[in-house]
C-alpha cells in the first residue's frame, strides 16, 4: 500500500504545482521552461509507475463499502464520455471551447464512477485521491481563469469523439486483462 500512496502523492503532487502559482513561477524561473517540463514529466512518469506497481501489490481487502449497482451499470457510458473529454482536452475542439476544462471534467467522471463501483480500500484511496485532485484543480483553474484562447475546428471535434470512443471501447474490451475486472459483457 505504501508504494501506491507514494505514487499518488508524487503524481498528484506534481500536478498540483500549477495550482500554487507562486511555487510554479519560482520553479519555472529557477529551472527554465525545458528543465521544468522535464522534471514535471519525469516526476509524473515515476508517480504513474509507482501507482501501477503499488496498486498491483496492494491487497484487495478490506472492503470499505458495497459497490453501487447504479455506478456499475453507468460505468461504460461514463467511460465513453470521459475518454471523449480526455481526447478533446488538448485539441482545438468546440467541446474544449465550451467546457473550458474537459480533462478535469473527464477525470472527475472517471474517478467518481470508479470510486462508487468498487469499494475496496486500495480503489477508494486511488480513485478518491484522483477525484479530490480533479475537484481542487477544477476550482483552481476556474478561479485563475486558466483557459487558453483558440478558434475551434469541427474536424478536431470529430477526431476527439471518434478517438475517445474507440479508445474507451478498447479499454473496456481488455479491462479484465489490464485491471483484473471485466467492465462489459463483451470484454475478454
Amino acid at each position: 500500500m505504501a508504494l501506491l500512496i507514494a505514487g499518488i502523492v508524487l503524481f498528484i503532487g506534481i500536478h498540483l504545482v500549477p495550482v500554487l502559482t507562486g511555487l510554479r513561477s519560482r520553479l519555472f524561473g529557477a529551472l527554465g521552461e525545458k528543465r521544468y517540463k522535464a522534471v514535471f514529466s519525469m516526476a509524473s512518469a515515476l508517480g504513474l509507475v509507482l501507482i501501477i506497481i503499488g496498486y498491483a501489490r496492494a491487497p484487495a481487502e478490506p472492503r470499505l463499502f458495497a459497490p453501487f449497482s447504479a455506478a456499475i451499470m453507468a460505468a461504460p457510458l461514463v467511460m465513453l464520455l470521459s475518454f471523449v473529454l480526455f481526447a478533446s482536452a488538448n485539441m482545438k475542439t468546440h467541446i474544449r471551447s465550451r467546457l473550458k476544462h474537459p480533462m478535469l471534467l473527464g477525470l472527475l467522471l472517471w474517478s467518481g464512477v470508479h470510486l462508487l463501483a468498487n469499494g475496496e480500500l486500495r480503489t477508494t484511496i486511488l480513485f478518491g485521491a484522483f477525484l479530490a485532485y480533479a475537484v481542487i484543480d477544477l476550482i483552481s483553474a476556474t478561479s485563475r481563469n486558466a483557459v487558453r484562447q483558440f478558434t475551434p475546428v469541427a474536424r478536431q471535434d470529430l477526431m476527439a469523439v471518434t478517438g475517445g470512443v474507440l479508445l474507451a471501447l478498447l479499454v473496456m474490451t481488455f479491462h479484465r486483462q489490464l485491471f483484473g475486472v471485466a467492465s462489459v459483457p463483451w470484454g475478454t
